[in-house]
């Protein structure tokens, strides 16, 4: 029964990461129904972001391998890597000061389908505004323009408010057309997820056995495969659709996380 847990939390990792409906709060709400929110799935949680990490580079590998070859020669290459760079530094700002706190007072249910409900309302807000681009390519942003997506991506501490629709939502109202911004999200995650990994794995270090092995690799491939899958769709889709079939999915969700907690009909745990 736990390997078919590790199973489906590392599909709704991979499948919800790289879209704007906020995978850490469906893991937190599938968590609790799951009656996984024990130490060790705090952990588990953590870890297979690393899988949906390894899928992006992968989707995205010949990018990267360009960048990295260019990284000491071609200016093109260098601002793409400081723009990265520029963006990530607010999520380590105010990770370093808020991380605590908010694991220990928003990781709950109710306060995630409360921000899936109002993120949702946003981003319909976004695409009614018929915003017009400036910037089509992401090698076209400057490094105050990374710096702005950057600050927007910090309002994704918030478990609920999702990564990915916080950067992509805040990089179309700066100008980034709907492709742009929804590449450099991808982008921008590589660093972040990957420096949000690593420090809340060496802060739960003591929690890691070698008997948990099995159910961290069946939740890790499940979410790279996942993340994989939904990176290439997503792409597809954004060329010609908007992001409002994903902000009326937030509300629904996050309205019946709030009903069922009102009515009693599930009792919801905190991871």
């Amino acid at each position: 029964m736990e390997l078919i847990k590790a199973f489906l939390l590392g599909i709704i990792e991979g499948l919800t990461e790289f879209i704007p409906v906020s995978s850490t709060g469906h893991l937190i709400v599938f968590s609790s129904l799951l009656d996984f929110t024990d130490e060790r799935a705090k952990v588990f949680a953590i870890a297979i972001q690393f899988g949906a990490i390894l899928a992006v580079c992968w989707a995205q590998r010949e990018k990267l391998i360009a960048v990295t070859l260019g990284l000491f020669s071609d200016k093109t290459s260098q601002r793409f890597v400081t723009n990265l760079l520029v963006a990530f530094l607010p999520a380590v700002v105010i990770g370093v000061l808020f991380h605590r706190p908010i694991k220990t007072h928003l990781f709950s249910p109710v306060t995630v389908a409360a921000a899936l409900m109002v993120g949702g309302l946003v981003i319909i807000w976004i695409e009614s505004r018929q915003l017009r681009p400036r910037i089509d390519d992401i090698d076209e942003l400057t490094w105050k323009d990374a710096l702005k997506v950057g600050v927007a991506q910090t309002l994704a501490m918030f478990p609920g408010v999702s990564r990915s629709g916080a950067t992509i939502m805040g990089a179309m109202v700066l100008g980034l057309s709907r492709q742009s911004a929804t590449r450099f999200s991808f982008f921008l995650a590589i660093p972040t997820m990957f420096a949000a990994t690593v420090y809340d794995l060496y802060k739960n270090w003591d929690l890691l056995t070698v008997a948990d092995l099995p159910l961290f690799a069946t939740g890790f491939i499940a979410a790279f495969i996942a993340a994989l899958l939904t990176v290439r769709a997503l792409l597809a889709y954004v060329a010609r659709h908007s992001f409002r079939p994903f902000a009326w999915y937030r509300i629904a969700f996050g309205g019946l996380v709030l009903l069922t907690w009102q009515m009693g009909w599930v009792e919801w745990t905190p991871l």
